[in-house]
């Protein structure tokens, strides 16, 4: 019984997550699933994505987070940028009013670029010309440091999986007789 009320409950969940409409909150812009656009002489106070992308034509006043989505910044933001596992670019001119933060991504800069504040990529790349100003930290943590012992910790667990399988296949294989040679 528990099982089909489980089952009913996921099935209404994902109906109401593929179904979602656009929520504005105060001029804020937040979609799961779809992409914001915020047009040219437009402004938003927020705007928020999840598993999707925003593009910045205009003016958002506050910040920007994504969630397994690019962010594209034509115009400005006048707070943080943040994205999740996703890459953020910005032409040339832009203006972030504070930080500039990426996870899991990369971040593109034109120039003349300016981070009023920090500027962190973590397990990501950074492609920034020196016309790029930044008003505190960089902090860039590249993606190796994280992927590199993972790659090593998976190597060494093949390894190990491999020998416990050949010792397994010698001591089954000991039990029998071989043929004789002819």
């Amino acid at each position: 019984m528990t099982m089909h009320r489980l089952l009913a409950y996921s099935l209404l969940g994902a109906a109401l997550a593929a179904a979602s409409t656009p929520a504005f909150a105060g001029n804020d812009a937040v979609q799961f699933g779809s992409n914001i656009h915020v047009a040219r002489d437009t402004a938003v106070h927020d705007a928020v994505c999840f598993f999707c992308s925003v593009k910045v034509d205009g003016e958002v006043q506050g910040d920007v987070v994504v969630f397994f989505g690019n962010i594209h910044l034509a115009g400005n933001a006048d707070h943080d940028v943040v994205s999740f596992f996703g890459k953020v670019t910005a032409e040339d001119g832009v203006s972030i009013g504070q930080d500039l933060v990426s996870f899991f991504g990369g971040i593109r800069l034109g120039k003349n670029v300016s981070v009023g504040k920090d500027m962190v990529a973590i397990f990501g790349v950074v492609h920034a010309p020196d016309s790029v100003t930044v008003g505190k930290d960089r902090v860039v943590q590249p993606y190796w440091i994280f992927f590199g012992p993972m790659i090593l910790v998976g190597l060494v667990v093949i390894l190990v999986v491999r020998e416990f399988r050949a010792h397994r296949r010698r001591v089954l294989l000991g039990g029998y007789p071989l043929p004789p040679n002819q």
